[in-house]
C-alpha cells in the first residue's frame, strides 16, 4: 500500500476519520493521498492537520491514483461519477462507502467495468473502533478485497460478506451503536435511580459495556457461557436477567437488527430508483 496514490471523494465524517486512520496507521504517506471536495474550508483544514493534497476537482485528482474512495451522499452520487467517467481508467479500484448503492450501478456509471468494493463501517470509526462490511462487487478480485481491508482495517475490525448481506451488516453493525447508547443510558439511569450520581454510574456504565465486551473478545467463549459464570445460584444478577427475559430484552434486539435490516433494504431500492431516474 505504501506506494498507491489515493484520491478520497468526500471530506465529511467518514471520510475524515478514514483518513485520519490511514494515515496513521502509516499505509501510505500523506503526499500519496489526495481529498476533493467541494468546501474550501473543509479543504483548507485538512490540508493544515494532515498535509496531503486537497481539490475541487474530482476528474483531475483522480488521474494515476490506483484506488479512489467514494465517500459522499447517495443524492450526490450521479453527478461526481459522470464527472470522473472521462478520465477514469478500467484498472482504478473503487471502494465505496456510499449507503444503499449497488457496486455494479457504480462500475456501469463510470463505463469501464471498474472493479468495486462496497463498504459498510459504523461510527466508531472516528475512535478506531469501526465495525466493518466489505464486499467484491464486479470484476473486484480477492486482490481488491485485501487493499480494501486493509485500509477499513485502520479504523477497526473489518469483515468480508457477500453483497446480498451488506443490509444486515447495516442492522447489526451499523445501526448497533445507536443500541449499545441506549444500554448505557438505562443502565446509567438505573444507577442513578438507586443512589448513584450521575457521573458515577455513567463511568460504571461505560465500563461495565466496555469491559464485557473486551472479555468476549479476548476469551473467545460464548457470551452465553460468559453469562452463566457470573450468575450463581439465587444471587442478584440471576434476579436481574429474570426481570430482562420477561421483558423480552433478546427478542427485541433480534428484532431490532431485523427492522434496520429491512429499512436499509427498502433504502437501497428508493436510492437505487432515484439514482436511475437521475441518471
Amino acid at each position: 500500500m505504501a506506494n498507491h496514490k489515493i484520491v478520497l471523494i468526500g471530506g465529511g465524517n467518514m471520510g475524515r476519520s478514514l483518513l485520519r486512520g490511514i494515515l496513521k496507521a502509516g499505509l501510505t504517506p500523506a503526499e500519496n493521498f489526495t481529498v476533493v471536495d467541494v468546501d474550501e474550508g473543509t479543504l483548507g483544514a485538512l490540508r493544515d492537520e494532515y498535509g496531503m493534497q486537497t481539490s475541487t476537482d474530482a476528474a483531475e485528482a483522480i488521474v494515476g491514483a490506483e484506488v479512489v474512495i467514494l465517500a459522499v451522499k447517495p443524492y450526490i452520487l450521479n453527478g461526481v461519477l459522470d464527472g470522473l467517467a472521462p478520465t477514469v481508467e478500467a484498472d482504478q479500484l473503487f471502494i465505496s462507502i456510499v449507503a444503499g448503492v449497488k457496486g455494479s450501478y457504480i462500475s456501469k456509471k463510470l463505463g469501464k467495468n471498474n472493479p468495486v468494493v462496497r463498504c459498510m463501517p459504523n461510527i466508531a470509526a472516528i475512535v478506531d473502533a469501526a465495525a466493518s462490511g466489505v464486499s467484491a462487487c464486479g470484476s473486484a478480485t480477492p486482490e481488491h478485497l485485501d487493499i480494501a481491508e486493509e485500509l477499513l482495517g485502520a479504523v477497526g475490525e473489518v469483515v468480508r460478506v457477500k453483497e446480498n448481506l451488506l443490509d444486515a451488516v447495516t442492522g447489526l453493525s451499523g445501526s448497533g451503536p445507536a443500541y449499545i447508547y441506549m444500554v448505557i443510558e438505562a443502565l446509567c439511569d438505573g444507577g442513578v435511580r438507586m443512589g448513584l450520581t450521575r457521573e458515577i454510574s455513567m463511568k460504571l456504565a461505560i465500563q461495565t459495556v466496555s469491559g464485557a465486551a473486551q472479555v468476549v473478545r479476548e476469551s473467545g467463549e460464548h457470551p452465553a457461557v460468559l453469562k452463566d459464570r457470573v450468575t450463581t445460584p439465587g444471587g442478584t444478577t440471576i434476579a436481574a436477567l429474570n426481570v430482562l427475559e420477561a421483558g423480552g430484552l433478546r427478542g427485541m434486539m433480534i428484532d431490532a437488527v431485523v427492522a434496520a435490516t429491512e429499512r436499509a433494504k427498502a433504502v437501497a431500492e428508493e436510492t437505487s430508483a432515484e439514482a436511475s431516474e437521475d441518471a
